[in-house]
């Protein structure tokens, strides 16, 4: 968006439900706005749909069906850049503040409200939506321009780790289409940017790491950080910290061990370097020769590396059976609501908590946790994964 553009080329979208003010607004306001005009909410989000974008947005608080707050809250999610206005009665101010306060209005204007005050008003509001979209603009052509780079320098770096991440890229995308993940960029690139940190690895050390060859205690400590120098070069660039924090926690076990060495542990790894771990072991077993199936099963019985969830979710997404009535002795800190429990479960003293046959809940889960959070319990419990259980209820709940 052009910083200079003319008030004519951002166009303004007046919403009442009386005709007789949208046509003052024409009168008063055409030779200086492009203006276009809605009688109604469900009218005006028509617009914004087929003929938007609109700079800014003016709505009457007292509209029939959907109100002016209801309306501009709707406008905040479908156009975020839109600016938004209110005018109100002097008996819907309150509402109006509250509306101002929670982030969804730009500013409200009283009326009935003098023209120039109208003005004056709508050019502040088309001054914001320039601010806004040519932050949105620059900050965009920065991003995708650093990405790109990035990819391009892993892509000569490490040839063999950047076939790796495209791998991964694919899978990544067949996943999120499963299961209809709105947003799968942060994904993307998470795996594409996944090896970032090989190419501040002496090449000597990279080549034996990739054939394989037995390394030294040095050695293995470089690769072992390479997800922590990963995530250090993409925190650099602003928006993509989340695809950092999936870069830096991409090798760690669900059970809270390996690097980075530090307190995160189960759900609180995040999903996607959860998802990345499941994806990328699967890759490297199958280019050992083992079937899909067979790697993601030998994956399930690693008990304490893999969110179980992520690797059930990822089986359904790839259109592959896994047996999940096998039993498994977890920890409690990996039990996860829906497992069936398989043996009576006692504290320390021999008192019994669960019976045998009960299906964890998320008020059991928490009262067990408790009481292995004391020493109370033991510290794993045969359970059962009941045959449909699918991640798909759990990653959606955690963000994707």
């Amino acid at each position: 968006m052009n910083p200079q553009a003319p008030a004519l080329s951002l166009r303004i979208l007046c919403v009442d439900d009386e005709a007789n003010v949208l046509a003052a607004y024409q009168r008063n306001l055409h030779k200086q706005f492009s203006l276009d005009t809605a009688t109604s909410g469900a009218g005006a989000l028509r617009l914004i749909q087929s003929q938007g974008p609109y700079a800014v947005i003016v709505a009457d608080m007292r509209m029939p069906e959907m109100d002016g707050v209801q309306l501009l809250t709707e406008v905040e999610r479908l156009a975020p850049e839109t600016i938004r206005i209110m005018l109100t009665g002097d008996a819907d101010q309150h509402t109006a503040m509250e509306a101002v306060n929670r982030g969804h209005i730009f500013r409200f204007l009283t009326k009935p409200c003098a023209p120039e005050t109208l003005v004056a008003a709508l050019r502040a509001g088309q001054q914001q939506y320039r601010l806004v979209t040519a932050e949105k603009e620059l900050l965009e052509k920065t991003l995708n321009g650093s990405v790109q780079l990035l990819i391009e320098v892993l892509s000569l770096a490490d040839p063999a780790g950047f076939g790796r991440c495209q791998i991964l890229r694919d899978n990544i995308l067949t996943f999120a289409r499963h299961f209809h993940l709105p947003q799968t960029w942060d994904l993307e690139m998470g795996a594409m940017l996944a090896q970032i940190g090989c190419v501040t690895l002496p090449p000597a050390v990279l080549a034996r790491w990739r054939s394989g060859a037995l390394l030294n205690a040095a050695e293995k400590d470089l690769i072992a950080h390479v997800p922590e120098v990963g995530a250090q070069l993409l925190g650099n660039i602003p928006r993509l910290e989340e695809v950092a924090r999936m870069v830096r926690y991409q090798h760690k076990n669900f059970d809270g061990t390996g690097w980075p060495q530090d307190s995160v542990t189960g759900l609180d790894i995040p999903i996607g370097a959860r998802l990345l771990k499941v994806l990328a072991d699967l890759a490297s077993l199958e280019a050992a020769n083992k079937p899909k199936d067979l790697a993601l099963q030998a994956m399930q019985r690693r008990l304490g590396c893999y969110d179980l969830a992520v690797i059930q979710a990822v089986s359904v997404s790839l259109d592959i059976y896994l047996p999940t009535a096998a039993d498994m002795a977890v920890a409690v800190k990996d039990l996860q609501p829906g497992y069936l429990i398989l043996s009576d479960v006692k504290n320390v003293d021999g008192i019994l908590l669960v019976k045998s046959g009960a299906t964890i809940s998320p008020l059991l889960l928490a009262r067990l946790r408790a009481f292995a959070s004391l020493g109370m319990l033991q510290e794993t419990i045969t359970v059962r994964m009941p045959k449909d259980f699918s991640a798909k209820v759990a990653i959606g709940s955690d963000g994707l």
